[in-house]
């Protein structure tokens, strides 16, 4: 049967079109022996030794084959129906394929996609060679992973049509006239056909993999080896270029994460989720497209010397395939330690003429310099300790209470999470840890006396994970502080990697490396920080969307779970003083008219992902333009809120006309609203606490 379906793959794969590409067809792609021994191997220990092993049988084979499809055509714009119900008819023979070590399947499917997508990129580059008509009142979806498949060529021509007419319009708008336009999508679509015809066996059977190894949860992941040869491509980028942890995902070039301290992070111009669909080099070099590209290949062309200037071509994480996109340009650097340092600043909150002082300390990352540790160094830095010393400055700047900031931090290391919850809690337990045998293991700090035992505030949101999500839950959970702002990521398990090739003996790199979840972490009252996360005792409005953005956003994510309470003794019960806190905070922020126009950005910026079409109307666009730069001019001539920057990041032939960059954009030159709003409630809370000790 799967030789049967191979020939199939073939046969669909070379099949003539109507539309044939002047290059001819695209290679016929073949797994190679070690390919589908490495596939077998992984297998044996996702069954065997993952947190929650997933037997390999029919069921998650469907499931593979269906991941697999969205990574190659997540759009659903280049497969046929015809093509899914032909791969479907065999989609429990994945199992049996990777336990037999043939990979004819999957092999056979990339073929296609890769003759699809000639099809599509040559009918696409003859469209434009006609006209559109821009008065027709019509749409297209902003993303399509939920529409089915076109039926024929016939819509699939369709299809495309709206789709370059969309591509045309939006160059439109932004001024250039049609043979500009003809020139820019012709490159584009060229890049994107050229493309297909430098794919290789690894880029299949990376992509194959990945299919699997998400299958069995979202932070399972699968390295070739000839990404394990230069390990840890978001580790290195992380350490030179610009900061940002890069993974591929539904074959888009996606952002992991942004490194604290790094040229993306400070520059605030790029988000986790955002794809990165083209690269250029220097202020004005010509970008070029990197959809679908390699995820090495585009690691190599964002690196470059220290000081020079890369620029991106970013499709925004909330937006679909025919979104705007904008082009911000980034100054290359390495990070250093003091760049991810803890550092602080003190806030005066008035109220009613009495003035409290709020020490601020932001931590971006749970860092260790392990280098320096390693060699005997005793004033190595660490998150804890350099914690621990603004903590002093703060006392001896007579603070009345402490807000630590937490926002984006995505974690690191676990030490430095129990040591800074011992900072502010003293000893006792921090975090339970259940391994895949189902063996509890309590981890406690043992610092005799918490060196911060005034009123505390955590201030976090979606981007706060794992060991940030570590702190907050202990602070919570031992009454210690007051935890503010948007519930965090969802991150609750532990993971490690797995040296395949250390596995079988092998002399030379073959197999590549296997990345799996051992053991999930639980709060010491018993509840895990996987999937829910840390719910804030305060909400405050924020910007991240969490159908894309933390682990709910996952399919396939392992479900929250309780296990025995650890033994602590908590420092008092929060509840009253909550009661309060939410009262005031409640009546502070109705008066706030910074804090009600961001509620308002927010609300607007939600209001436009659920936005599920764009017009391809020239008048309706042009329409919401002027409704978008009506709004943000009264905010700049009102100096109320919210106001534009001069420099938006944006390349002027690719200007962004969605509200949704306009708002983002707004905010980065904006009061911090919400660390201000947290100063108050934590000076809120000194008052209320010394009411209490004079009662």
């Amino acid at each position: 049967m799967r030789i049967r379906y191979g020939f199939l793959g073939l046969f669909l794969a070379i099949a003539p079109s109507a539309y044939s590409s002047e290059l001819g067809p695209p290679p016929v792609l073949s797994p190679l022996q070690e390919q589908a021994q490495a596939a077998h191997l992984s297998a044996q220990f996702l069954t065997r030794y993952a947190y929650k092993p997933i037997p390999l049988n029919d069921a998650l084979s469907a499931k593979i084959m269906d991941r697999f499809i969205e990574s190659l055509d997540s759009d659903r714009s280049f497969f046929l129906q015809a093509d899914i119900d032909n791969f479907t008819a065999d989609s429990t023979k994945i199992d049996d394929a990777i336990v037999g070590e043939d990979l004819k399947v999957p092999f056979s499917i990339f073929n296609i996609y890769s003759q699809r997508v000639v099809d599509r990129m040559t009918y696409a580059r003859n469209l434009l060679k006609q006209g559109f008509d821009f008065s027709v009142k019509e749409d297209y979806p902003l993303s399509r992973d939920k529409e089915p498949w076109p039926k024929s060529e016939e819509q699939s021509n369709d299809l495309w049509r709206k789709r370059v007419k969309g591509d045309w319009l939006r160059l439109r708008l932004a001024g250039q006239g049609d043979a500009a336009i003809r020139d820019t999508l012709d490159k584009r679509y060229k890049n994107i056909l050229e493309r297909v015809y430098t794919y290789k066996s690894d880029d299949v059977f990376q992509s194959f993999m990945g299919a699997y190894t998400t299958s069995v949860d979202p932070h399972t992941d699968y390295f070739g080896a000839a990404a394990s040869a230069n390990f840890d491509i978001s580790m290195k980028l992380s350490l030179v270029g610009i900061g940002a942890v890069l993974q591929e995902r539904d074959g888009y070039t996606t952002v992991r994460e942004l490194v604290p301290g790094g040229p993306a992070q400070l520059s605030g111009k790029l988000a986790v989720g955002d794809r990165i669909i083209g690269v250029g080099q220097g202020d004005d070099g010509t970008v070029k497209e990197v959809v679908g590209t390699r995820l090495d290949e585009v690691v190599q062309m964002i690196r470059g010397a220290k000081g020079s200037v890369v620029r991106l071509d970013v499709l925004p994480a909330d937006a679909g395939e025919s979104g705007n996109r904008r082009v911000i340009s980034l100054v290359r650097d390495k990070i250093s330690l003091e760049k991810q340092a803890a550092k602080k600043t003190v806030l005066p909150i008035g109220d009613s003429g009495v003035v409290r002082r709020i020490g601020v300390i932001t931590l971006p990352a749970f860092y260790e310099d392990f280098e320096a540790r390693r060699k005997g160094d005793k004033d190595y830095r660490s998150a804890s300790r350099d914690v621990a010393k603004l903590l002093g400055e703060l006392k001896r700047e007579n603070v009345d209470g402490v807000l630590i900031d937490l926002r984006d931090n995505g974690g690191g290391s676990l030490a430095e999470a129990i040591d800074l919850t011992g900072l502010f809690v003293g000893k006792g337990p921090v975090v339970q840890q259940r391994d895949a045998e189902g063996k509890i293991k309590i981890e406690s700090d043992d610092l005799s006396t918490p060196a911060w035992a005034g009123p505390l505030g955590v201030l976090i949101n979606r981007g706060s994970a794992s060991a940030s999500e570590i702190f907050a839950a202990a602070i919570q959970d031992y009454g210690r502080g007051v935890i503010v702002g948007e519930p965090s990521f969802g991150k609750g398990t532990v993971q490690t990697v797995v040296d395949l090739d250390q596995v079988a003996h092998n002399s030379k790199p073959k197999f590549g490396q296997l990345k799996l979840t051992i053991a999930q972490f639980f709060r010491v009252d018993g509840g895990t920080t996987q999937l829910r996360g840390v719910t804030p005792d305060i909400s405050l409005p924020g910007l991240s969307d969490p159908r894309i953005l933390g682990e709910a956003s996952y399919d396939n994510a392992l479900p929250w779970a309780q296990i025995k309470p650890a033994n602590y003794a908590a420092a008092g019960n929060m509840t009253a003083l909550l009661q309060q806190l939410q009262s005031r905070h409640d009546a502070r922020v109705q008066d706030d008219r910074d804090f009600q126009r961001f509620v308002e950005d927010a609300a607007e910026l939600k209001a436009q992902r659920q936005k599920s079409v764009i017009s391809l109307n020239e008048v309706e666009r042009r329409n919401e333009l002027i409704a978008l730069t009506t709004r943000l001019k009264a905010r700049e001539q009102t100096n109320d809120g919210l106001v534009p920057g001069k420099d938006d990041g944006l390349q002027a032939n690719e200007r962004s006309l969605s509200a949704d960059i306009a708002i983002e954009n707004a905010r980065k030159n904006a009061k911090d609203v919400l660390r201000n709003e947290a100063a108050s409630i934590v000076a809120d809370e000194v008052d209320l606490l010394k009411n209490v000790r004079k009662q």
